[in-house]
């Protein structure tokens, strides 16, 4: 269940829910807790989980034209209290989620299917099969993914999968493919709580760097891959017409659908 940003405070901040703040709460949440003597004496490792998420620069001359130039680049400028309790002036500012390569399994929930779809359009328009295993496996971590491909003037035939689908709350990108389109439907998973492991020798302080830890190890799913497999009009057959979700076969029948006596011209 993801927590309410609201609620949130310094001290259970981790990489996954830092991604609900945005720039004023990074400030607002830092001065919550200038009183607290685990923050004052940790501040460099709550500023790198948040720089997990913003990016963050000190202001080291604090001069007015100084301020202006951050915030002309979407910066807020603010003052955070360090470990010897002096306050520094910083800017900061929401890492943008622009580019496959930007999903992380620590983002993937915290976005939206719209902007997930805009996300995965801008991969050079190839489609699901373009992107690289581990990023498919970032994305269906926190979304149910179903891909069909068929020709555009029967894509939304009524009572055929893409009506079906947008009736169970999915949101659709079509990619054009020649005369043929693929559509790629997306919807949010229900986020289930974690059981959370809990014995004597294994306090919650230790789980939290232990969890850290493992999220640490996953960031090579986050590498680019370039590939980008071009399409090629002419496999694109009749032959080739597929889904990648179960179904009962009956729906898929070509014979159903009109596509076999329509195609074999």
């Amino acid at each position: 269940m993801k927590q309410n940003k609201k609620t949130l405070a310094l001290k259970n901040l981790n990489k996954s829910n830092v991604w609900d703040l945005q720039e004023n709460d990074v400030f607002r949440l830092w001065e919550a807790a200038e009183k607290d003597a685990d923050i004052r004496d940790n501040t460099r490792h709550y500023i790198d989980i948040i720089k997990s998420a913003f990016d963050m620069e000190e202001v080291k001359v604090d001069k007015p034209e100084v301020v202006k130039k951050y915030e002309a680049r979407g910066y807020k400028v603010g003052l955070l209290k360090t470990d010897d309790g002096e306050k520094v002036k910083w800017a900061v500012k929401k890492r943008p989620i622009l580019r496959v390569t930007d999903l992380t399994y620590e983002n993937i929930r915290h976005i939206t299917t719209s902007k997930l779809l805009e996300v995965i359009d801008r991969n050079f328009g190839g489609g699901w099969d373009s992107l690289s295993q581990s990023i498919q496996d970032i994305i269906e971590s926190g979304f149910d993914i179903s891909t069909t491909t068929l020709p555009k003037d029967r894509l939304r035939k009524p009572g055929g999968m893409y009506e079906k689908k947008v009736a169970d709350g999915f949101e659709v990108l079509e990619i054009a493919k020649g005369m043929w389109v693929e559509a790629i439907f997306a919807k949010a998973k229900p986020e289930m709580e974690k059981p959370r492991l809990k014995t004597d020798n294994f306090p919650d302080e230790e789980e939290d760097e232990n969890e850290e830890e493992y999220n640490e190890k996953e960031d090579y799913y986050n590498d680019p891959d370039e590939e980008d497999d071009t399409f090629d009009e002419d496999k694109l057959t009749e032959e080739s017409y597929r889904t990648t979700f179960e179904t009962d076969p009956e729906d898929l029948s070509l014979e159903a659908e009109g596509i076999s006596d329509e195609y074999d011209e």
